[in-house]
């Protein structure tokens, strides 16, 4: 049941990528990316959600030169 669920919110944040808002595509690629390998190391994986999100959003605002807006 676990694995179903990573993989559909996985599948959410991959298809939020998809939009034209630099901010949101980074957010859910970053979301997903340390769902994903938080949920592999048995971590928590709502946890690392948030914090991938968050660090995706504000990559442009923190260092323009690494994210590109």
């Amino acid at each position: 049941m676990e694995k179903t669920w990573i993989i559909a919110v996985a599948a959410a944040l991959g298809l939020a990528a998809c939009t034209n808002n630099a901010d949101l595509n980074r957010a859910a690629i970053g979301g997903a990316g340390l769902g994903v390998a938080a949920a592999l190391t048995n971590n928590d994986v709502g946890t690392a959600v948030a914090i991938g999100a968050a660090g995706g959003a504000l990559c442009d605002d923190v260092v323009p030169e690494l994210c590109p807006r």
